[in-house]
């Protein structure tokens, strides 16, 4: 019998089954920054790519926190489609000017998810309060070598708050 276990766990891994706890510790976040960055008005696309696209230009903001400071430079934007049933696929392609002068382009993917009132007063711009909806991104960094080349070499998780002039970003490192 004592052997059959060794083969019944290896059995169980091979064939997909799951194991009752992680095979590693759990990862902790840490939180590094937040982006405060500032939106101009949504440029709606109509239907296309499986539902409501629509494009909303970036125009500068503030950075600020325990491992970077600095500013969101004018340019770039972020691109959305908004799916029936809540869903909204976003990605933002932005660059960030650290306090010492270092330029960092960030690319930020997520989803934001709503009830359908929420998702269209999100839509006009309104206030809504973010515990209304879930909105989560996976962002990364390229940046030269230096100071700031820590952003490239850490994995990122961001929650994201959209204001009617802003949306604000809480950055945290996965460790």
């Amino acid at each position: 019998m004592a052997r059959l276990k060794p083969l019944v766990a290896a059995a169980m891994l091979s064939s997909g089954a799951a194991l009752a706890e992680p095979a590693a510790p759990v990862p902790n976040l840490e939180y590094a920054f937040t982006a405060t960055v500032k939106v101009a008005a949504p440029v709606e696309m109509g239907q296309a790519d499986g539902g409501r696209k629509r494009f909303i230009a970036i125009t500068g903001g503030s950075v600020a926190g325990p491992k970077l400071n600095g500013e969101v430079l004018n340019g770039g934007g972020d691109w959305q489609v908004i799916e029936a049933g809540g869903l909204a696929r976003v990605e933002a392609h932005y660059f960030l000017k650290a306090a010492d002068g270092t330029v960092i382009e960030v690319t930020n993917p997520g989803v934001r998810v709503a009830s359908a009132e929420v998702t269209e007063r999100l839509a006009k711009g309104e206030l809504v309060d973010p515990s209304a909806y879930y909105f989560r991104t996976t962002p990364s960094f390229k940046v030269a070598a230096g100071p700031h080349e820590w952003l490239r070499r850490s994995v990122f998780v961001a929650r994201g708050i959209r204001k009617p002039d802003s949306v604000v970003i809480d950055f945290y490192v996965v460790k």
